[in-house]
């Protein structure tokens, strides 16, 4: 396999949490940061690495195991659910390819049923204080939340998904940060990252460019010309990336990134659908 280093190095690091699958012995599934189950299962798949693999099924066996009656997932023992624990959970399970799962489809319906006012998604967490920027959604679950109803029937037909494009588009031109956890469109945002961790210009493009909701609005190709100023011989340069993960080949800082390239191209391929 082309990545194995970047895969071996991942994988090699599936306990140093304390147990199996890059978890915590209490089951922190978000724990870690780029190492922890839910981004160190979404970095493997961008590497390459078939969803079938014992290692990817027995990590996605981890997150259903924490799935909850109503449609929610607990990722820590204690301490509440917020909407962006369920998002970031159902979204790594799409990605693995359970999107049309029996079991799963009752977390969809619960995220559509949950949509704040604006047609984000939001918790009533206010870790910096509260004013008139916390009465709209948190911009970073609502994107993550677009990626993981992507692989869905709902894609392009339900309209609670063209409100959380229309609150996404919307931010392109408040870019000042906004809802309770404060996601902003400042340096860091336009900076490229890639693999896509965070609330960042390539990965908000990334994912609306699979909703045709967005695909000729003004502010989405706005944003895509933006992106395509920082790329070199149409390809992507990473100029952001987590420093723990700054080792691996895919993703070197001020260099080219061929996965990165890729994901543009698909995109690209989305418009002309």
């Amino acid at each position: 396999m082309k990545h194995q280093q970047d895969i071996g190095t991942i994988i090699a690091k599936r306990y140093d949490n304390g147990a199996d699958f890059w978890t915590t012995p209490d089951k922190r599934l978000g724990k870690g940061g780029p190492y922890s189950t839910l981004s160190s299962v979404l970095l493997l798949l961008e590497l390459g690495l078939d969803p079938s693999d014992p290692l990817l099924v027995g990590a996605a066996d981890l997150i259903i195991s924490c799935l909850r009656e109503d449609g929610r997932f607990k990722l820590s023992p204690n301490g509440a659910i917020y909407p962006c624990h369920t998002i970031n959970a159902v979204n790594v399970l799409c990605h693995l390819g359970y999107a049309a799962d029996h079991r799963f489809q009752k977390t969809f319906r619960h995220l559509l049923e949950t949509q704040y006012s604006d047609g984000g998604w939001r918790c009533n967490k206010f870790s910096f204080g509260r004013g008139p920027e916390t009465d709209y959604s948190n911009p970073g679950p609502t994107l993550t939340a677009l990626d993981a109803f992507r692989f869905t029937k709902h894609l392009n037909r339900e309209p609670g998904l063209n409100k959380a494009v229309d609150f996404l588009l919307e931010h392109w031109e408040i870019r000042r940060p906004i809802g309770p956890c404060q996601y902003g469109m400042g340096t860091l945002f336009m900076q490229v990252e890639y693999p896509f961790a965070t609330y960042n210009l390539f990965y908000y493009i990334y994912v609306l460019s699979f909703y045709h909701h967005a695909r000729k609005d003004r502010r989405f190709l706005e944003a895509l010309n933006v992106l395509e100023s920082k790329m070199q011989d149409n390809q992507i340069v990473v100029q952001r990336v987590n420093r723990k993960i700054a080792s691996l080949s895919c993703c070197q800082k001020g260099k080219v990134s061929e996965l990165g390239t890729i994901r543009y191209h698909e995109l690209k391929r989305n418009l002309i659908d």
